[in-house]
């Protein structure tokens, strides 16, 4: 098992409850990404949020598959969830402790913290992630013969609680959903002016150049071509494409009344808690590249932010990914090589929960090869078989990352009229009984069992 993140442990972890005896090989601390902070596995980079868990929602489809599947990180995030409304998010250093702790304390897991420079011989699960080691890279563009993709990805900045005025904040959930009463988030109100300033800012700040290791050239793209995934641009990316762009993407009011006024803000800045204690927020859609002098500057616009203590910054990383539809099976097999399988946000599975859904088939495969057993392709109709299906079927020469969402599932059949969300229930309710019938395969415990 090549790689510590969400895909490599949740592989790790299913190979090793099968029965199978696991090398996990993680390069963090001996070599770092410029990205991750800490020493654990399953770190979260960007976001602490896994997505959405409503039952209707293409994110709460795959976390419904993932639990059903019994995957190991879900578990750990249920035990370290924070409030977010109707989204599953997490204190990200206990999440990444307990499952760094649950996999140092498996007796057929042997963790090792070193590079893997090679390939190595015999059953594998390459799971290196967004940022690969340029030695790994190398070996993946000789084995595939094919130039690595790659994108920009951002993450966002995190203020601490206590810095957050609240004379000026609110507390609230969109449409009231959440796991408070009082709402979730914490939520800055703008009028029109201050959005408009707030934006004009934004825009003409300063940012941070690429690092050597990300620079477009190193790559073998021209120069001045950066590629973004365009549901993480960085916010000054979005807020170039028109004054109102901001109003309505991340912060787009609908769904809040400030309390104070009984009526709905121009736009709204959202604060999402960061760790169980609740003395950190991030800002939700607030990935950024601006140099952080400009970034406490800008933010600090913000109304209720004006005195705003920064635990992180924003910053940009690259991300790799590789041409899955040519090189990669539903099974997440490489073609060409059966002992050999490939997971997580490499693939161009993206968000959390498909790296660790991608994660999880790849182990189960995995162990299914060892066993002498034939191999899982989940149907089409379920979330995760539509994403490893899209991923390895998409148009090669324009592929782009996808997340899990409803246009990726085949059509409903033919019936009744139905609105969008009725829609929306029906493909989930087919999700979750198309799973049913093929897992977990006829004869095969699952010892899945998170104290």
């Amino acid at each position: 098992m090549v790689g510590g993140g969400l895909a490599g442990s949740e592989a790790a972890w299913q190979l090793a409850e099968r029965g199978h005896n696991v090398r996990l090989f993680e390069m963090r601390p001996g070599l770092n990404t410029g990205a991750h902070t800490t020493q654990h596995l399953a770190e979260l980079v960007c976001s602490n949020s896994l997505g959405s868990q409503l039952p209707d929602r293409a994110p709460g489809v795959l976390l419904a598959e993932l639990e059903h599947m019994g995957s190991m990180l879900i578990q750990c995030a249920r035990a370290t969830e924070v409030p977010a409304g109707g989204a599953l998010a997490v204190d990200r250093t206990a999440f990444a402790a307990k499952v760094t702790e649950r996999l140092e304390r498996h007796p057929q897991i042997d963790i090792v913290r070193e590079e893997m420079r090679s390939i190595p011989d015999g059953i594998t699960i390459i799971a290196t992630g967004p940022l690969t080691s340029p030695k790994m890279s190398d070996e993946l563009t000789r084995l595939s013969g094919e130039q690595h993709l790659y994108f920009f990805d951002a993450i966002s900045p995190i203020v601490e609680a206590d810095s957050i005025d609240r004379s000026i904040a609110f507390r609230g959930s969109r449409y009231g959903r959440g796991i408070r009463e009082e709402g979730d988030y914490i939520n800055c109100p703008m009028d029109e002016r201050q959005y408009t300033e707030f934006v004009r800012a934004l825009v003409a700040a300063d940012r941070i150049p690429l690092r050597s290791f990300e620079s477009a050239i190193s790559s073998g793209v021209r120069a001045g071509l950066h590629r973004y995934f365009e549901s993480c641009l960085p916010l000054e990316i979005l807020a170039e494409r028109g004054e109102k762009s901001l109003a309505f993407g991340p912060l787009r009011p609908v769904g809040l009344v400030d309390p104070r006024t009984n009526k709905r803000s121009h736009a709204v800045v959202q604060l999402r808690q960061d760790d169980l204690a609740g003395e950190l927020y991030n800002l939700v859609g607030f990935q950024t590249n601006l140099r952080y002098g400009e970034q406490r500057r800008v933010l600090r616009m913000i109304p209720g932010l004006e005195n705003a203590q920064f635990a992180r910054y924003g910053q940009m990383h690259r991300n790799t990914f590789m041409n899955s539809p040519k090189l990669l099976e539903p099974t997440l097999q490489f073609r060409g090589r059966d002992d050999l399988f490939f997971a997580g946000q490499l693939t161009g599975v993206e968000g959390y929960l498909g790296n660790i859904a991608t994660g999880l088939l790849a182990g189960v495969n995995a162990a299914r090869v060892a066993d002498g057993d034939e191999l899982m392709t989940l149907p089409e109709e379920t979330m995760l078989g539509a994403l490893c299906h899209y991923i390895t079927h998409a148009d090669s020469k324009n592929f782009q990352p996808m997340k899990a969402n409803f246009g990726i599932l085949p059509p409903l059949p033919p019936g009744k009229r139905m609105n969008r969300r009725d829609r929306a229930r029906a493909r989930a309710e087919r999700a979750k009984a198309s799973l049913a019938e093929v897992w977990p395969p006829q004869g095969e415990t699952l010892r899945i069992a998170i104290a």
